[in-house]
């Protein structure tokens, strides 16, 4: 069974066969500053071992974001994009709050993601920087998709 929610035109869902996947791909190798020149096989892998979540009007694909997880204690949200002709509608909001209620999702002991821009989007759900920073630590290859 898969999660959704619906507002106005809107919908949220977890079901992963209504996901654009060209779409998907095209926005984080093309448009995003994390993914640059993703393969779409990794795309689509990373689909395939997260909880995805798709925002959609009238069927058409307007935004994504994933949930790397445990399904128990942890997520990473990641890829979190709302396609630019449908920015500035809340809709970024609306799937922050819709993946936090996920009813799967709930009750983690930690929640993380990055980002270079949209602090304030994310610190409206209530995240903050690292409280303890020196515990944390990366093995990051940023040009991993560029030859």
């Amino acid at each position: 069974m898969y999660y959704e929610v619906r507002r106005d035109a809107y919908l949220i869902s977890t079901d992963p066969s209504k996901i654009d996947v060209a779409l998907v791909h095209r926005y984080l190798g093309e448009s995003s500053y994390w993914a640059k020149n993703i393969p779409e096989e990794v795309v689509r892998k990373s689909i395939a071992n997260s909880v995805c979540f798709g925002i959609y009007e009238n069927g058409q694909q307007k935004g994504f974001a994933r949930v790397v997880t445990d399904k128990a204690t942890f997520g990473y949200v990641a890829d979190v994009f709302v396609v630019e002709a449908s920015r500035g509608l809340g809709l970024s909001k609306w799937l922050m709050d819709s993946i936090l209620a996920h009813p799967e999702l709930k009750g983690f002991r930690r929640w993380v993601l990055a980002t270079a821009d949209a602090h304030g989007l994310y610190a409206r759900s209530g995240f903050k920087p690292l409280a303890n920073p020196g515990r944390w630590m990366e093995l990051h290859n940023p040009d991993v998709y560029n030859p």
